[in-house]
């Protein structure tokens, strides 16, 4: 496996990059999947200019990937409505450490009362559990439905007493508060105070019928059938004394460490999500932020860009400066409940995950399907990596970290002249 990825066609890429990140582009294209219809874009910023635009493969199955594309990117889009929260922050309109229910009065029910902001933006409001929540996936298609819900929710912690990825809820918690402050639907919040002022060519929670064309979806599987195939489906294993699955073996081995890998399950995964699919028009229109934001690479590593440089984007303030201290700083080394390796939760975004270069002050955010955008302040970088193949992981895959720590070699040659590993 390792000599097909490392031997792959450096040349399948288009679009441009200046010489010091020319192997990004090599490296972008010896990841693309020999066996699978697809494609990527990349997108990096180097001091406040653009550096690397880069394609490979294809959006649709007639259509090369060029700047025109986007794709759903699962929980990278968590960052970009955090950025928007830290925006308004800036602006006046919220603070972190208000309860949430002076912003949203009838979400002060079933001990949710001294929740802030800090504690959502921070995976630490005990309120990620989306299983027990909703009784049916396809509720998530309904925005006011998803408010109601977690109006009613109870936190499974006392806010700030634990750690646990709010994988899903995010998204409806910190999207609830921006709408019922503004008065306004999310959308027009998000465009009035992020798009517009980044100029962002692709950045959606439900993207517009004008727009749906541009979406790169994953490629449809060819079904075949086999020779005296059977569709005879194994019957499902007995639940356990709680109403349970069993674990899997794995999950056995893991829950030694004393992690309980149902709380995974109950932050992951909404009853009846085998059925529910995050690409047709439904589920690329519904709001769900923290699982179905629509960028381009180019307006992702445009937002980190502005990050990168503290807040500030072409001679305007967006984030003020002692807004930018919090939100960058780590909010919490707790060991978290959902996901199973270090998060350094800052407000809204985690720790970047590389192959050995040290990034103290990085931070980002990736996406179940491999996808991801961060920024590293101290070398005035940003990175956003999107693709539209079929492929699934809570702590990214090769690519990304593949795809990351290339692009850091690239910038310290250009900043210090060598690009050691570590």
């Amino acid at each position: 496996m390792l000599k097909k990825i490392t031997q792959g066609n450096k040349d399948n890429y288009r679009g441009q990059c200046i010489d010091q990140f020319q192997p990004l582009a090599n490296v972008l294209s010896q990841i693309q999947p020999e066996t699978m219809h697809g494609g990527a874009a990349i997108s990096v910023y180097y001091q406040g200019q653009a550096v690397a635009e880069l394609y490979t493969g294809e959006a649709n199955p007639d259509e090369l990937w060029d700047a025109q594309h986007m794709a759903l990117s699962y929980s990278t889009g968590k960052a970009v409505l955090a950025t928007l929260t830290h925006i308004l922050v800036s602006e006046g309109f919220l603070e972190y450490d208000t309860p949430i229910t002076q912003y949203w009065p009838t979400f002060a029910q079933n001990g949710k009362e001294n929740i802030t902001l800090r504690h959502v933006l921070s995976h630490q409001s005990g309120l990620f559990d989306i299983r027990h929540t909703i009784d049916n996936a396809q509720v998530m298609l309904d925005w006011q439905a998803m408010l109601s819900a977690f109006e009613k929710a109870t936190p499974r912690f006392a806010p700030g007493t634990a750690t646990a990825y709010q994988a899903m809820s995010f998204g409806w918690l910190i999207g609830g508060v921006i709408e019922k402050v503004m008065q306004k639907p999310l959308a027009e919040v998000m465009q009035q105070y992020l798009v517009e002022p980044l100029q962002l060519d692709a950045a959606y929670f439900g993207v517009p019928d004008s727009e749906l064309s541009r979406v790169a979806r994953p490629f449809k599987k060819i079904q075949t059938v086999q020779p005296n195939a059977t569709n005879v489906k194994k019957p499902p294993k007995p639940l356990n004394s709680e109403g349970r699955r069993p674990l899997s073996f794995t999950e056995r081995v893991i829950s030694l460490s004393g992690i309980n890998p149902y709380d995974a399950e109950d932050a992951l995964v909404p009853r009846s999500m085998g059925k529910f699919d995050f690409f047709s028009d439904a589920g690329l229109q519904a709001v769900i932020p923290s699982a179905n934001g629509v960028f381009s690479a180019n307006s992702l590593a445009k937002i980190y860009a502005m990050l990168a440089n503290k807040g500030v984007w072409q001679d305007q303030v967006i984030i003020k400066p002692e807004v930018f201290e919090q939100l960058s700083s780590i909010q919490t080394h707790a060991r978290d409940r959902v996901m199973p390796i270090p998060m350094h939760w800052r407000l809204g975004y985690h720790r970047v995950f590389t192959l050995g270069k040290r990034v103290p002050t990085a931070f980002g955010h990736i996406g179940y399907n491999g996808s991801g955008a961060w920024c590293d302040p101290t070398r005035e970088l940003s990175f956003a990596y999107i693709h539209n193949f079929k492929s699934g992981s809570i702590t990214g895959d090769y690519r990304l970290w593949w795809l990351t720590q290339t692009t850091l070699q690239c910038a310290d040659e250009l900043r210090q002249g060598k690009k050691s590993w570590f």
